[in-house]
């Protein structure tokens, strides 16, 4: 036994902690915002949890429908035009608002239902809804699942994880199109599954689950777009080709170029220095990929288990709402693996866990 323990020397892990900011059990979160002095949170309708679509953290960490209860109170048969149906995605826009991305589909690969799909832009310190910007059925179609969002000056660009396409809003008129629709870069690979647990996740039984066109970033200089499915890998395609409403589809095309070889990640955020920071779904950690594209891995721990879309605070830490989405009963049969409770989490995104053997 002396042999054994003279011999077997675990590692020693230093300076990243996680600091849980919040959990939950009635909240399967994946998006984070921090916006006003608040903390918002919202989770998609079909992962079947009692939580409200978009949730503000009080101070005891409690959550709270917000803007207020009827923004939360869709149901099937009620108007969805001033509700949320089921929301994927939060982000502060440069202005300081809260943009809130209501996919409009309360089942996972169901239809919009009608003025479901929306974006609702939201003073993020007093809750009044500043606008709404539908997106009809010819933007948020049949299969469409509007999944984030960006913004470039008087342009957000969007991607539709469903029918696989990127979305140009003009931020002042409203009027929304679809590029890059079912091009090479925005489709998903069937050669690159999600794996996770060992096990590749799987949309129905030996049916891979494949995510189309999810991530995407803007330059700091606001002349590029960033993008890729879920599975990797991620394009570039200069901005002021997207914003150009007479530019043709063929002319996109040919101007997006390969960027970086990503894996499948569970959500990214750039910071003003162009540092990419994204999640990995198969080790459940969280990376920095820096301007000269050298990639460094910040923190790997078993509760980061699909983290989702990260977040960076305005005091520097990056923050993380920890879905499981794989571990839901949608992907295993109608049986649950989530390990409750759901977790809110907290790095300093400028340390890097380093692992020393005695």
């Amino acid at each position: 036994m002396g042999f054994v323990a003279a011999c077997v020397h675990p590692e020693l892990v230093h300076a990243q902690p996680i600091r849980i900011e919040a959990t939950t059990t009635s909240m399967d979160w994946n998006a984070v915002a921090l916006g006003g002095g608040h903390v918002f949170v919202a989770g998609p309708r079909w992962t079947e949890f009692s939580g409200p679509a978009v949730g503000l953290l009080t101070k005891s960490r409690k959550i709270e429908s917000f803007p207020d209860a009827d923004w939360n109170g869709w149901k099937p048969g009620r108007n969805a035009t001033h509700r949320f149906v089921s929301v994927n995605a939060l982000h502060v826009a440069p202005d300081g608002t809260l943009w809130v991305v209501d996919t409009g589909t309360p089942s996972f690969g169901g239809p919009p239902v009608p003025g479901g799909a929306k974006l609702v832009r939201i003073d993020p310190a007093t809750g009044h809804v500043l606008r709404i910007y539908p997106l009809g059925p010819e933007i948020a179609q049949a299969g469409s699942y509007i999944d984030d969002i960006r913004f470039n000056g008087t342009h957000a660009y969007l991607t539709d994880a469903g029918k696989m396409a990127l979305i140009v809003l003009d931020i002042e008129t409203g009027q929304a199109r679809r590029v890059l629709e079912n091009d090479v870069s925005t489709r998903a690979r069937a050669e690159r599954p999600i794996i996770m647990d060992g096990h590749v996740v799987e949309n129905k039984p030996h049916r891979p689950l494949l995510v189309n066109v999810d991530p995407l970033e803007v330059s700091p200089d606001g002349k590029w777009l960033y993008f890729g499915p879920l599975e990797g890998p991620w394009s570039q395609v200069p901005t002021v080709l997207l914003d150009d409403p007479n530019v043709s589809s063929a002319d996109v095309s040919a101007a997006v170029q390969p960027w970086a070889d990503l894996p499948p990640i569970g959500g990214s955020v750039m910071d003003a220095a162009g540092n990419l920071y994204f999640t990995n779904l198969k080790d459940s950690s969280v990376y920095r990929r820096d301007i000269s594209g050298k990639i460094t891995r910040l923190i790997s721990d078993p509760r980061l288990h699909w983290a989702d879309a990260p977040c960076l605070a305005p005091d520097g830490r990056l923050w993380l709402p920890i879905a499981q989405l794989d571990r839901l009963p949608l992907f295993h049969q109608g049986q649950s693996y989530i390990q409750q409770p759901f977790l809110l989490v907290s790095i300093d995104p400028h340390v890097t866990q380093t692992r020393d053997k005695p």
